[in-house]
């Protein structure tokens, strides 16, 4: 729980990793190309004293990763998304083992969505069946740009890929996380546009798509979108570290966002570990729209706590303390 002027703020991270990213791993020159290209972002975007070393940042492993989170990062809870890439890596980009055993060890506090991929067929839905009974699954995570042998991506509206969202249905995985934003290099561009949300969002009301990284640097068509879908929610990983390196294309993002889908459907996320969350939920309290955008409203503190956690709580059904809690929030449990 973070606490500012006399603000207390239920802070869920809804988006972060443990990956192992060191040469051991590495399976061909593209895992080599992709997290050099995480290592990019994280030193361009990132605060000076809180940019890690490479070494470090190719696997920091579990330890770190609840010293960082939970101790140093105001965080109450966290939602690890996976990420395989399978034909980069000998043993997987994200570590589900290690990340399961964290949600083992701290009951209450951590989620794990897992990844799967419908290029797989029948026996991926097999695997799905049994992810979600092993692993308790409330949602997922989709990589449309992934490889898979000759295939360079796919979209959410192919045929396999409808399968295994109406198997989702079937098996209460109501959280469809997508990652549509920038680029990771050798992954190809297009593979990660946002306009199969549309098609989804509209054929499958009862399943929330959560478009991770807000369809940068498409965020026009992601709000065009998600203003007529109201299962579509914006995750702003990526786009928070903006707050520091370039603080007014931060403020048109959070702008832009306020305007079309509102403060209910925005959901904070450092991304970890490409950056730390204690410096983002740190500037995000404090942040304030320039004078010099006056189309946009200043961001009020009842709107920071909902996008700082307690929209994803609502998705996810945290037990939010009651303190932490809006006052509506509060009378409608009471009722």
């Amino acid at each position: 729980m973070y606490e500012k002027d006399g603000e207390q703020y239920y802070v869920v991270d809804g988006h972060v990793h443990i990956w192992d990213a060191r040469e051991s791993n590495i399976k061909n020159v593209h895992g080599k190309q992709f997290i050099d290209c995480f290592y990019d972002y994280h030193r361009n975007l990132s605060p000076e004293e809180v940019t890690w070393d490479y070494d470090t940042y190719t696997y920091y492993g579990a330890e770190r990763f609840v010293k960082d989170v939970f101790g140093d990062g105001h965080v109450d809870h966290a939602i690890f998304q996976a990420t395989l890439l399978r034909d980069f890596y000998r043993n997987n980009f994200g570590q589900t083992g290690e990340c399961l055993d964290l949600v083992r060890q701290h009951p209450g506090k951590l989620t794990y969505n897992h990844a799967y991929d419908p290029r797989d067929g029948e026996a991926g839905l097999e695997q799905l069946r049994r992810d979600a009974e092993q692993m308790r699954l409330k949602g997922v995570k989709l990589y449309t740009a992934e490889w898979h042998g000759e295939s360079r991506g796919y979209r959410l509206d192919d045929p396999w890929s409808r399968r295994y969202l109406e198997e989702c249905l079937k098996l209460g995985i109501k959280n469809i996380h997508v990652h549509k934003g920038p680029t990771i290099r050798p992954l190809d561009r297009d593979a990660f546009d946002v306009a199969d949300i549309d098609h989804v969002a509209t054929d499958y009301l009862d399943l929330n798509f959560i478009v991770e990284h807000v369809g940068l640097p498409r965020l026009e068509d992601f709000c065009w979108i998600a203003t007529q879908e109201s299962n579509v929610y914006g995750g702003l990983a990526v786009a928070m570290p903006f707050i520091h390196a370039r603080p007014k294309y931060f403020a048109q993002i959070i702008g832009e966002l306020l305007y079309w889908i509102g403060e209910d459907r925005i959901l904070f996320g450092s991304d970890y570990a490409l950056w730390t969350p204690q410096w983002l939920v740190e500037k995000f309290v404090d942040f304030q729209i320039p004078a010099d955008l006056p189309e946009y409203p200043q961001i009020t503190v009842a709107q920071k706590k909902k996008i700082l956690g307690l929209n994803a709580a609502a998705l996810y059904d945290l037990d939010v303390p009651r303190q932490l809690r809006l006052p509506a929030e509060t009378a409608a449990g009471a009722r």
